[in-house]
């Protein structure tokens, strides 16, 4: 393979790769992933991620708070996130978003709603601040996210793992957001995945593993890694019927243009 992939979005600051990041990292480079997003989910994640991307020149750190990790936050989190941004060089801002998926019956949904938005709120403000780029976590709730980043004109940013309708991701592209995909669209019963990366705009498009999760139909059942992103490009390849060198090369392009990777230079 000729030109290099990027990831987008890896958590491979996590226990699970603990005993083989070494290797995880080597594999991925044999497989010319150049570079790697890390994004944050909680503050106590910070540190490691900076340990770890300061080390490697091709890992890039997030700083953000994840809403499915609401019991972990501290009501000051959010004014250590401003001073580490301050401090600390980031690629962008995140992981962050809203979460309606996990409430049960024993939450109280408004107030538990109300406490995510506040966050998602004034994580919004901070990139907006600090110009950097949002990496965005949504599920049962890409109407809000909308309309909140709508609030931001120069916001910019990515939705990862993205799963909505045909109609939000042109809404999100209009509003200059990118649309993160990975494994789940390596499965022939994922037919609306499917059928909108085959169509979306590719200079809207972004690679992900979102590792050690959603792994591709190839590495079912396993932990998944960056070395993983091939198959990904390779599926958007066939379903739009293009080379899978124009994939790569336009998912790459797309990621420079939102990220800037010499941040830490």
């Amino acid at each position: 393979m000729s030109l290099n992939l990027i990831d987008t979005h890896c958590h491979l600051d996590l226990a699970v790769f603990d005993a083989d990041r070494e290797a995880v990292l080597q594999r991925a480079l044999d497989r010319s992933v150049s570079d790697i997003i890390i994004p944050a989910v909680t503050a106590s994640h910070w540190k490691n991620i900076k340990a770890l991307t300061t080390k490697q020149s091709h890992l890039h750190p997030a700083y953000g708070l994840h809403p499915m990790f609401m019991s972990q936050h501290k009501v000051q989190d959010l004014d250590r996130l401003e001073r580490w941004l301050q401090s600390e060089k980031a690629i962008a801002v995140g992981e962050c978003g809203l979460d309606f998926f996990i409430f049960n019956q024993q939450t109280n949904r408004q107030q538990a709603k109300a406490a995510q938005q506040h966050l998602f709120h004034h994580q919004l403000v901070l990139a907006e601040q600090y110009n950097l780029p949002v990496i965005l976590h949504s599920r049962k709730s890409l109407d809000l996210i909308l309309k909140e980043i709508r609030q931001y004109p120069h916001l910019r940013g990515v939705v990862h793992s993205f799963s909505g309708s045909k109609q939000q991701a042109h809404q999100l592209i209009d509003q200059g957001f990118y649309l993160g995909f990975g494994g789940p669209i390596t499965y022939t019963r994922a037919k609306k995945l499917r059928h909108l990366v085959s169509t979306l705009p590719l200079d809207a498009l972004l690679l992900e593993t979102d590792a050690p999760d959603q792994p591709d139909a190839t590495h079912y059942g396993q932990r998944n890694e960056p070395a993983f992103l091939h198959p990904i490009a390779q599926t958007i390849a066939e379903l739009r019927g293009i080379l899978l060198d124009e994939v790569i090369h336009c998912t790459t392009d797309n990621a420079h243009r939102l990220f800037d990777f010499q941040t830490k230079e």
